[in-house]
């Protein structure tokens, strides 16, 4: 007898496939350019993807020579697609350098 192996049989909900457990609290750091609007351009942005965004909990950091500005956003995570567009987002805004 020869045992034959078989990959699992893929899941029906994809939120089995993330470490995510959905929804959650997500933190994002953004790191930018100090410039005016900066701020205000990443909050617009983590609305568009969770209207219940609070940019009072918004925490910022300056970089240690003052030049960029770290903003760190906690959004409600509702689904790895959400996630995966939010970081698009935010990766393609002209001001943005990084986002962790």
């Amino acid at each position: 007898m020869t045992a034959s192996i078989h990959p699992p049989p893929p899941s029906a909900d994809p939120r089995k496939e993330s470490l995510i457990e959905y929804p959650s609290q997500f933190p994002i750091k953004v790191m930018g350019a100090k410039v005016e609007g900066f701020v205000h351009a990443i909050t617009q942005i983590a609305r568009e993807f969770d209207p219940g965004f609070d940019a009072a909990t918004v925490e910022l950091r300056d970089s240690s020579a003052g030049n960029y500005l770290g903003v760190t956003i906690t959004v409600t995570a509702t689904s790895r697609q959400q996630l995966d567009d939010l970081y698009r987002a935010l990766t393609a805004h002209p001001l943005v350098k990084v986002v962790l």
